[in-house]
């Protein structure tokens, strides 16, 4: 597995290192030249264009995606807690490879004021643990109807992604969509099933534009029961102004499935390439499950306050720098992290003395949902540094990308190179290297480093 994983890598390099492209020349006839010198084409055979509105003519319908492969190698950290908890009764050695292959497909068809969309997504990947699949009814990401009786007023039903929130990494007012993975904010994510609405309304003055988005979200059995309590109907909304060139939402959301939360955020353009943007959102009636070093666990509620402040800046050169300064209010305090490893390494001593499962097992329980959220802990930095075509490479990007939890001083680092010089292909080769102290969130992590080749085609 690892020769398959390293030659990849190889056969990418060199793919890259022999590859040329020329430059075709186009043969222009001088402006000076008279029409004596000039060869034309007998009358009869000369072709006349004609022009074919068919040819510019907006399609009703568009077909796209990509198919993804991606092999990556996993490097263990046996002595860390998260390894223990999850390989306590297996052996799988230094390393362990995964394979993935992904087939995302999209498309749309629009008639008058209509307009259908859908994005499916099928995944099959092979672990230590053997072959997995995505389930049937994750495998469509979003498919909704959308209607638009005029320019100011639309409608949506269905599944749809609702991306609030101005941050690249977090959204803490992201109140109606699944979390992004801080490691690969781009990514598509799964929607929810919601009737919305928009309108907009524009002005003269300092305020120049102003809309209003409904949301109408159902947490039933099949229907959004990932979301949060059943049988409830949940409403959210939010009120976006443009006022003195500044973005600016304010959101809310209330119903039973999760408790009552407002919010708002805002993104504005300092110079042309300077932008600043924030996000604050205030969740009532948070609660939070702890567990200390010898497995006594306690809830406690209280109202949760998270907000992220960051900046956007591309200089000359075309180096981007994004920054971001994250404050998770219904994180875990450095402490009560260090308590959760420990107890889980508690587990693990008894199981090896007794053979014992029960303590791993009410740590796992306590890890799903819970410890085992993306950045679970307080506060976090997030930095990512990219450059267009260095050297004049043309169509390469190489880019590295930083958290560092606070907290405890652990880091994740994350190298990557960007290729997209075949058409309709990218390659992007990235490795991530997890730095940090026993007790520490990227010190416990299962893996010490990753390296993964990711390969698309896209049609």
């Amino acid at each position: 597995m690892n020769r398959l994983l390293c030659a990849f890598i190889i056969l990418f390099v060199l793919f890259i290192s022999t590859s040329s492209f020329a430059e075709g020349n186009l043969s222009q006839t001088s402006a000076g030249q008279t029409a004596e010198t000039q060869v034309s084409a007998p009358p009869s055979t000369a072709e006349e264009y004609k022009f074919e509105p068919s040819e510019i003519e907006k399609k009703p319908y568009h077909i796209g995606g990509y198919l993804e492969l991606r092999p990556v190698l996993f490097g263990l950290d046996r002595d860390a807690s998260l390894y223990k908890l999850k390989f306590f009764k297996r052996d799988e050695g230094k390393t362990i490879e995964e394979y993935s292959g992904k087939l995302q497909l999209e498309g749309s068809f629009e008639k008058g004021i209509s307009r259908f969309f859908v994005r499916a997504n099928f995944d099959l990947q092979h672990t230590y643990l053997g072959w997995e699949h995505t389930e049937t009814k994750k495998m469509i990401y979003e498919g909704y109807l959308s209607l638009k009786p005029s320019s100011s007023l639309s409608f949506k039903f269905g599944k749809q992604t609702l991306l609030w929130g101005k941050g690249y990494a977090w959204n803490p007012v992201a109140f109606v969509s699944r979390s992004k993975d801080p490691d690969d904010p781009e990514l598509a994510l799964e929607g929810y099933i919601t009737a919305s609405m928009d309108y907009i309304k524009s002005f003269q003055g300092p305020l120049k534009t102003l809309s209003i988005t409904p949301v109408i979200f159902p947490v039933y059995k099949d229907i959004n029961d990932d979301f949060g309590k059943v049988n409830n109907l949940d409403f959210a909304g939010k009120l976006y102004l443009l006022l003195y060139d500044t973005d600016i939402d304010f959101i809310a959301m209330t119903g039973g499935s999760r408790t009552s939360r407002i919010g708002m955020d805002f993104s504005k353009n300092i110079t042309t390439n300077l932008e600043v943007h924030g996000e604050f959102a205030f969740i009532k009636n948070q609660t939070k499950k702890v567990i200390d070093s010898q497995g006594n666990t306690s809830d406690s509620e209280f109202d949760a306050k998270s907000y992220l402040l960051g900046l956007r800046y591309l200089t000359a050169s075309d180096t981007t720098f994004i920054f971001e300064y994250y404050r998770n209010g219904n994180g875990f305090s450095h402490l009560e992290m260090k308590d959760y490893f420990a107890f889980i390494d508690k587990g693990y001593d008894l199981y090896l003395l007794k053979g014992n499962k029960s303590l791993l097992k009410k740590a796992s329980d306590m890890t799903e949902g819970n410890y085992g959220r993306s950045n679970p802990s307080k506060d976090y930095l997030y930095l990512r540094i990219s450059q267009k075509e260095p050297f004049n490479i043309l169509y390469f990007t190489p880019a590295v990308t930083t958290i560092m939890n606070l907290n405890d001083k652990s880091i994740s680092l994350s190298p990557e190179f960007l290729y997209t010089g075949f058409t309709n292909w990218e390659f992007r080769l990235k490795g991530i290297a997890l730095v940090g102290k026993k007790g520490s969130e990227f010190g416990e992590k299962q893996n010490n480093y990753r390296i993964e080749l990711r390969m698309r085609y896209y049609f």
